[in-house]
């Protein structure tokens, strides 16, 4: 496996592949990776003739008082694990690079950002979208792996590339959940071991909506959020963000649910540590 660091050299790269006729994938990473990550590699691997993963702490997505500064990162211990599931290129850039003195271009997706991880996170899609224009023109790919544990971003993206014509097939992958349920982030390494029972409420909390929607013929959306909020707060380390039930193209708040109908949560660990977890609700 490679590992390199500027756009001029990833790009080449890329560009002698397609020469090739072979086809690239990338999947973007900001790092500290774990099964869920490993898995998006897997998936690229089985689509495409090089897999290119980018391992990039994106500051632009980061708000006032997050944990940008804490953010976990090894990049020895990353690229063990890539070269492991078959990676060709690890592209790890400086953000000195990445947005050099009089970077001055912001990417923004109107509509889908506006609510919520978009209302919780002023200017977080922003970031986001800027930095994945970005990797896209440099790394070239013809596919690229997001997973759906980051719901709202995997549509966000899958609208930028539509909207700006990238040439890019986008893949959402499954959630990747840990034996006990928690879906896989590299936020879990925040957790203490007392927290780790209050973050199991995310699961939990999906696991009573999907009950309470079978065991129901007709279910209402407040019934559902009602019931994950009180899965949730029982522990008082919990804060939720958001509970919402959403058309799953549109993102749209649901009037009924149906087997359109996702539920998606957004839930801080003692104010600290921010959980995301998503689901369909019917049929899933």
């Amino acid at each position: 496996m490679k590992v390199v660091s500027t756009a001029v050299d990833i790009q080449a790269l890329s560009l002698t592949y397609r020469r090739k006729g072979l086809r690239v994938g990338l999947v973007p990473t900001m790092g500290w990776f774990h099964e869920g990550h490993l898995a998006l590699m897997k998936e690229a691997r089985k689509r495409v003739d090089k897999v290119i993963v980018s391992l990039f702490v994106n500051p632009l997505q980061f708000g006032p008082n997050e944990d940008l500064d804490s953010y976990p990162h090894d990049l020895d211990r990353d690229c063990v694990l890539a070269e492991g599931v078959g990676v060709d290129l690890l592209y790890a850039p400086d953000t000195k690079l990445m947005y050099p003195n009089g970077f001055s271009t912001n990417v923004h997706v109107r509509g889908l950002t506006s609510g919520l991880c978009g209302g919780d996170r002023p200017g977080h899609f922003d970031g986001v979208t800027t930095v994945v224009s970005k990797l896209f023109n440099q790394t070239l790919p013809h596919v690229a792996v997001f997973g759906e544990k980051d719901f709202q971003q995997l549509a966000v993206i899958r609208r930028l590339v539509q909207d700006l014509d990238f040439p890019i097939e986008i893949i959402g992958h499954p959630i990747v959940r840990e034996k006990n349920g928690l879906a896989m982030s590299s936020r879990n390494s925040y957790l203490k071991a007392d927290e780790m029972a209050a973050a199991l409420s995310l699961s939990q909390g999906i696991k009573q909506a999907q009950k309470l929607a079978r065991n129901k013929q007709e279910v209402s959306v407040q019934e559902i959020r009602d019931a994950v909020a009180h899965e949730i707060l029982k522990h008082r380390e919990c804060g939720i963000d958001y509970i919402e039930v959403v058309d799953k193209t549109s993102l749209q708040p649901c009037s009924v649910v149906n087997s359109q109908s996702i539920l998606l949560l957004a839930v801080k660990i003692n104010s600290r540590i921010r959980l995301l977890d998503n689901s369909q609700i019917i049929g899933s």
